[in-house]
């Protein structure tokens, strides 16, 4: 497992709860807008944080943290991450997980080992265009689908979102995945910005204007759809 990141401190990654971020590099997909492109193509040793460093961290903050988010890149990739996840929850800390829903047997086996207390899964685009939106043509979505399935169910709270870009978002993509997702309890429309650490420069944000029309076709599925970063 690769800890290439520590954002001390986060009132907004996760719900409800004072949060660090623990970034993790790897990632299975190559998303062209994907934020985080330093975790994903350019992993450089020199950033690596020891396992040891982040628990000390929190043992250190523990009264004044009460959640930790693990991010990536795609941390259900991570060898070891399961044993870290453990020792995190030892500390008394709740944990949010980011995923790209790829592992769905993972995601499945964390979450009923009692080691995951909220999940954000980024929808990256309708079904139709979900390949080439991750950078991989002809994607079998059958993982993801069922990652989306199972949180559905109910089994912890969730989120979705999904990063719009002007780019890869058009109208029916939204309708598309509305109707996916139709009933989900959070799903969020996210503005994209450009982080200078993309994979593909260049791309660009909707305006509000239409991020609020985008948002209109996606409520007609999931009422409580709202923007985000805008």
């Amino acid at each position: 497992m690769k800890i290439q990141g520590l954002q001390k401190v986060t009132l907004l990654d996760f719900p409800g709860r004072v949060a660090c971020t623990v970034f993790l590099a790897g990632c299975n997909f190559r998303c062209p807008f994907c934020h985080n492109a330093s975790l994903v193509t350019h992993i450089d040793p020199e950033n690596d944080i020891s396992e040891e460093e982040v628990l000390m961290f929190l043992k250190k903050r523990a009264g004044v943290l009460d959640g930790v988010c693990i991010t990536g890149g795609e941390p259900l990739i991570s060898p070891g991450l399961e044993t870290f996840m453990e020792k995190i929850k030892a500390l008394g800390y709740e944990i949010k997980l980011d995923t790209n829903g790829s592992n769905v047997n993972r995601l499945c086996h964390l979450t009923e080992a009692g080691l995951v207390d909220y999940v954000a899964m980024d929808i990256k685009n309708s079904p139709e265009k979900y390949g080439v939106t991750i950078g991989l043509d002809d994607y079998d979505m059958e993982n993801v689908e069922a990652s989306a399935g199972y949180l559905m169910q109910g089994n912890i709270p969730y989120e979705f979102r999904t990063t719009v870009v002007r780019e890869f978002h058009k109208r029916d993509d939204f309708e598309a995945i509305g109707r996916w997702l139709a009933g989900a309890e959070k799903y969020y429309l996210q503005a994209f910005e450009d982080s200078g650490d993309l994979i593909r420069p260049g791309l660009r944000a909707y305006t509000r204007e239409i991020m609020d029309q985008a948002l209109d076709i996606v409520r007609r599925y999931v009422p409580n759809a709202e923007l985000r970063g805008i």
